[in-house]
Formats: C-alpha cells, structure tokens, sequence
C-alpha cells in the first residue's frame, strides 16, 4: 500500500488476449469545484506530447466523473502495433508514473482525481485518420451518424482504403455480400476492430 489517499492496481480482462489495463487513483491538490462537463484540449494535446516523448501514443482520452472526482481515461497503444500485439501493464504503469507529477501541479484539476491508463484492447477503436490508414485490410465495425445500409447504422466490412487528408477523409469498405461502401469521415459517429475470435 502506498501512502494515504494513493491507491494502485494492475487489471487484466478477463478473456481479452494482449489487453492489460492499468488504474493509477491519485489524489492531487487544487482548487475544488470546477465542474468538468467537457474534456480540456489543452490537456489533451500536453498528454498526448508526454506519452509520445515515451515512444507510445494516444488512442483516446474520455472524461467522466464530476468535479469533485475528475476522471481521465487514456488508452494508449504501440505506433506499429497490430491486432492483438500491443501495450503492456508495464507501459501502462509508465505512461502512468510520467503524466502523475505534472497532473498534480495542473491547475484545471481538483483535489481530487482518477488517472486510468489502459491499453485499447483488441477490437481498438478507430479515432484518428492515422489508424483509418494503418489498419487498411483489417476487418472493422462502423456506426454511422444516420443510417448505412436499409435499416442499420452499423455495419461490418474489410477496410479497403482511406482517401483525402484528416480534415476530410473516405473511407471505403468491402462488406460481406461482395458489395462496396464508400463513407465521408464527418458520417462516422464510432468504429472499431473487429477481433476474430475464432482464430484464438
């Protein structure tokens, strides 16, 4: 046990290959208060400089909690992962260890705040137009904004290719019945991987 109001645990899901989770609970100082309906960008881009100085990257960054317990959930993955191969407990713990210190002394932050680094598991989301490019060829689920195909916003397909730049990019998708679907990234609302787990 560390020292009072600091708390660390090392999480495995149960089932998932490769997709450790890291939970670091930090209690910092500050003011109180402030609430947090809204993550901070300006937090966002100094976390994601931090974790790239450490050769990882930022998947995402989700902010919940309330403003008396702020919480931060970053999931983070190698630059050159693929499927199934990526961060380990210790990477999480050391994301964990460099952003503590400089989360502490932030001064958006309460007294009191949750920092949970995690890999992004195997079916990782698809955020950024850098992970649209890297997993062309991968299998992947997409939700549109509206629907996709008659009677669902979702649909699974092989990622065929990505075009334009990350301001405004397609993507193309090869679905199951041998068909083709073309989507503007603005009509994306969430997509990830696709695991097969009958290959496990």
């Amino acid at each position: 046990m560390g020292p009072p109001g600091n708390r660390r645990a090392c999480l495995l899901r149960v089932g998932v290959p490769v997709a450790p989770a890291f939970l670091f609970v930090r209690f910092g100082v500050g003011a109180r208060g402030r609430a947090m309906a809204k993550g901070i960008p300006e937090v966002e881009r100094q976390l994601e400089a931090r974790v790239e100085e450490l050769g990882l990257e930022v998947v995402e960054v989700e902010w919940a909690g309330s403003s008396n317990r702020r919480i931060i959930r970053v999931r983070i993955d190698r630059p050159d992962s693929r499927p199934g191969q990526g961060v380990s407990v210790d990477d999480c713990a050391r994301v964990s260890r460099a952003l503590e210190p400089w989360l502490d002394e932030h001064p958006a932050f309460g007294e009191k705040y949750v920092l949970e680094v995690s890999s992004p598991g195997v079916e990782r989301p698809l955020v950024r137009y850098r992970d649209w490019v890297r997993f062309i060829g991968s299998r992947v689920q997409v939700k549109g904004t509206d629907v996709l195909v008659p009677g669902n916003r979702r649909v699974e397909g092989r990622l065929e290719s990505v075009s334009g730049s990350p301001e405004a990019f397609r993507v193309r998708l090869q679905l199951d019945d041998g068909g083709g679907l073309e989507l503007e990234g603005h009509g994306i609302a969430s997509a990830h991987l696709v695991f097969d787990w009958d290959m496990e």
